[in-house]
């Protein structure tokens, strides 16, 4: 279990990357703020879970690699934001998506989870 909210987001990337949504989806609020911001946005698990499913369908494995993170507070009230290299296979070729990611932790819980990143860019990472 998390004590910190590096801690947490770290433990939730590393969950994605490995495409356990189930268990990522426990580490989130009922209400919590995915966006995804050149896409747009949604709430909760069931709202996220739609979101990725497609994504992780897509993708024969994924790689999810933190680059660089920095985090404040306590997972009372917490800050986390990362810069990543979200990698994914498709058709037997790693393809590259950059991100920088904002999230928010309240009560050990995420409440926010905020993706910036260019959308050609992920255009041209999931077309094969």
């Amino acid at each position: 279990m998390a004590t910190t909210p590096d801690e947490l987001v770290r433990t939730f990337v590393e969950t994605l990357s490995a495409k356990d949504l189930d268990t990522a989806l426990t580490m989130v609020s009922p209400d919590c703020e995915y966006d995804n911001v050149p896409i747009g946005r949604t709430h909760g698990p069931d709202g996220i879970r739609a979101t990725l499913a497609g994504f992780f369908a897509a993708a024969e494995q994924l790689d999810w690699v933190i680059v660089r993170q920095v985090a404040s507070g306590n997972l009372g009230t917490g800050t986390v934001l990362n810069e990543r290299d979200d990698r994914l296979l498709m058709g037997g070729t790693w393809r590259s998506l950059p991100v920088t990611g904002v999230f928010e932790v309240r009560n050990g819980l995420i409440t926010l989870w905020r993706d910036y990143f260019d959308r050609d860019t992920l255009m041209k990472a999931m077309t094969p």
